[in-house]
């Protein structure tokens, strides 16, 4: 492991094929789960991250290009905040185009790479009780409301809840390694 901070690769790939094919990563497949499980799995995710923050290697990368889980810990924080803000845009306007987000220049304007995981912890976990709120509170009839992303990628409540999901399991993976797998 390494305390070396050196620049992270930015992620420029299109990741919306998961809503229609496993990740050959992570193994997430989007079709199998349902939108009133996705309040109870990001729930589930953030106890994840409770122990994994806890851990004292935590702040460690396992390589010198590669996220410490804290620094994951930051993402997964930010993408919380991000979707439920992207859910209540979706409830409240009609077709709302997101705003863009860089998670390349979030990570550095927000120091990841100098972050501690105690600090960490309670603004993923508020921050994860915000989303799943958010989807826990979604109407029956409200799961087709679209929404496009800047790219112009187009999402419903549905597909950005399964999406949003994929972003979380697709992190654990990354981090397995500091849970023995």
């Amino acid at each position: 492991m390494t305390t070396e901070h050196a620049p992270i690769e930015p992620d420029t790939k299109d990741w919306t094929w998961v809503l229609d094919r496993p990740c050959p990563d992570c193994g997430f497949d989007a079709t199998t789960v349902a939108a009133t499980e996705l309040g109870a799995a990001i729930r589930d995710d953030a106890a994840f991250w409770a122990t994994v923050l806890a851990d004292p290697r935590a702040g460690e990368r396992p390589a010198p290009g590669v996220w410490s889980p804290t620094e994951y810990g930051c993402h997964v924080r930010d993408v919380h905040r991000v979707f439920a803000g992207r859910v209540e845009q979706m409830l409240t306007e009609a077709d709302p185009l997101f705003a863009n987000w860089d998670q390349d220049d979030t990570a550095r304007a927000e120091r990841y790479d100098e972050q501690v995981a105690a600090d960490v912890l309670p603004a993923l976990a508020e921050a994860a009780e915000l989303a799943a709120a958010r989807y826990d509170a979604v109407p029956d009839d409200a799961w087709g409301r679209p929404g496009r992303r800047s790219n112009g990628s187009v999402f419903t409540v549905d597909t950005l809840g399964r999406y949003h999901l994929h972003d979380l399991v697709h992190h654990r993976w990354d981090v397995r390694w500091i849970m023995g797998g």
